[in-house]
């Protein structure tokens, strides 16, 4: 058998399953990859006295066949994850010694199927970035290079931790959160599998809120079936979270391989963007020419709204986080920075506790809702948030699935766009109008840009029609047949 850590998730569960591989064996195979990946930053708090705990149990179980869907599968935790009685910070120096007392829904599924947590991964400070330069604990590294050089690369974010961790096999899988992209832009940054699901698929209970109309937990993997299983694992109905919707949720795997032949597949004509890479613009074709050779119809269709997206996202997001997190005061939970009454108390532990990319982006949610500006800004935000989502409807009248590249271009260097926040902002251009419209996505790994680096497509699919994005994710998989890797640089 190959090396463990070179199995996908899918491949491991299988050995576990069989006893080729105990979770003992498998969880110290990543722990020791992840402890040798110190340069990559990936990690805010390692658990390997826990992992091997809950290693041991599953070891349990599966000596008697028993055992639930990831049994034994060591899997890294977004930070953004409440885990009970293990830190969780956000990326954020306010939550500072924060362990809650409680799981989080998503967590507690994947748990209850038998996964095993390694660890809590690094984030973009909650979760307001696009290259993991926002967290308190450092940036995580990108484990690819551009060809022959050593410039340090963004993985990605929010999600960068779990994307860094899955592109250099530090864990099984990992999972995300996608407000805006996060996990689909990483993924598409480190050649790995990001899906964000229907707004409403995974609880969001026990998630650290950014924008509550918008984040949505999913899965960053390796390959298209280990995002079908862990998606699986992760979602389905909680009544703790009233956004959540209560539905059945379907054997995603068992839908690969049905194939897309006479599903119709849209492409989207506002999404050829001015000076968008020739690359991204040549890989999107070949996508297409994938799609028509496995039989999928190809239908040009138009999203005129779609220019809107961002500057809409922009005003909803940071109004959201503006009121999630007035809650970090100080008081109950995390850092306290002692002032002489309790408002300068809040005062002054928001100003250590927060980044400047938070307080950015509180700043413009608290103007955006403030009196004079609501209905200038964010009602009229909302307002064209439904527009958007009505012409996604309208058009999934006459498609099956849309294709679009992933990001506007490969991962860029760290420090290369963090004093421009606007340039910063256009790296979610191709991903907003999906949280905004609350419909499925996800990116695949397709090629890679003339300095080696990854690049990815994504599909967006009709609400809680995973399964249809499954099948035409796996047929892109087999048809682009990305199999390369970053050098494994950062060991030693």
């Amino acid at each position: 058998m190959s090396d463990i850590t070179d199995l996908t998730l899918a491949g491991l569960r299988q050995g576990l399953k069989t006893r080729e591989i105990s979770s003992k064996e498998a969880t110290e195979a990543y722990l020791g990859r992840a402890e040798a990946a110190e340069k990559l930053n990936a990690f805010i708090t390692p658990t390997p006295d826990k992992a091997l705990e809950m290693a041991a149990l599953s070891d349990a179980k599966l000596a008697t066949g028993e055992g639930g869907d990831l049994e034994g599968v060591p899997l890294g935790i977004k930070d953004l994850f409440c885990t009970e009685g293990t830190l969780t910070t956000a990326g954020s120096h306010i939550l500072d010694g924060f362990r809650p007392k409680y799981e989080s829904s998503v967590t507690a599924n994947l748990f209850g199927d038998g996964a095993v947590m390694i660890g809590k991964l690094n984030m973009d400070e909650f979760a307001m970035g696009s290259s993991n330069e926002t967290s308190f604990y450092g940036n995580v590294i990108n484990p690819w290079r551009r060809k022959g050089q050593q410039t340090p690369l963004t993985p990605g974010g929010s999600s960068g931790g779990s994307a860094a961790s899955v592109a250099a096999r530090l864990c099984a899988g990992a999972t995300a959160t996608d407000t805006g992209g996060s996990i689909r832009q990483p993924a598409a940054f480190t050649g790995t599998v990001g899906l964000k699901p229907t707004y409403g698929r995974c609880s969001r209970w026990g998630i650290v809120a950014f924008a509550s109309s918008l984040d949505q937990a999913g899965p960053l993997t390796q390959d298209v079936r280990d995002a079908a299983i862990m998606l699986k694992s992760m979602a389905g109905h909680d009544p703790k979270d009233s956004t959540c919707i209560d539905q059945p949720v379907p054997d995603y795997e068992a839908s690969l391989g049905q194939g897309i032949k006479g599903l119709k597949i849209g492409v989207p004509k506002e999404y050829r963007l001015d000076g968008m890479p020739a690359e991204i613009e040549a890989l999107w074709q070949q996508g297409i020419e994938w799609m028509k050779d496995a039989g999928a119809e190809i239908v040009d269709v138009s999203l005129p709204l779609t220019k809107y997206a961002l500057p809409v996202y922009y005003i909803v997001a940071p109004a959201e986080a503006s009121s999630n997190l007035a809650r970090y005061d100080g008081v109950k939970y995390g850092l306290r920075i002692e002032g002489s009454d309790i408002t300068r108390q809040y005062e002054k532990t928001r100003a250590a506790g927060f980044g400047d990319e938070v307080k950015r982006r509180v700043l413009i949610g608290t103007y955006v809702l403030s009196a004079g500006y609501y209905d200038a800004y964010y009602l009229r935000a909302q307002k064209v948030r439904k527009k958007i989502f009505d012409e996604f409807l309208e058009t999934f009248k006459q498609v099956d699935l849309l294709l679009t590249p992933s990001t506007p271009s490969a991962a860029f260097g760290l420090g290369e766009k963090s004093h421009d926040p606007v340039q910063m902002y256009l790296n979610d251009i191709f991903t907003v109008t999906a949280n905004l419209a609350g419909l499925p996505g996800i990116s695949v790994p397709a090629g890679l840009d003339r300095q080696g680096l990854p690049l990815g497509l994504q599909l967006i699919g009709k609400p809680f029609d995973e399964e249809t994005m499954l099948r035409g994710a796996f047929s892109l998989e087999q048809a682009a047949g990305f199999n390369q890797r970053p050098d494994e640089w950062w060991v030693g």
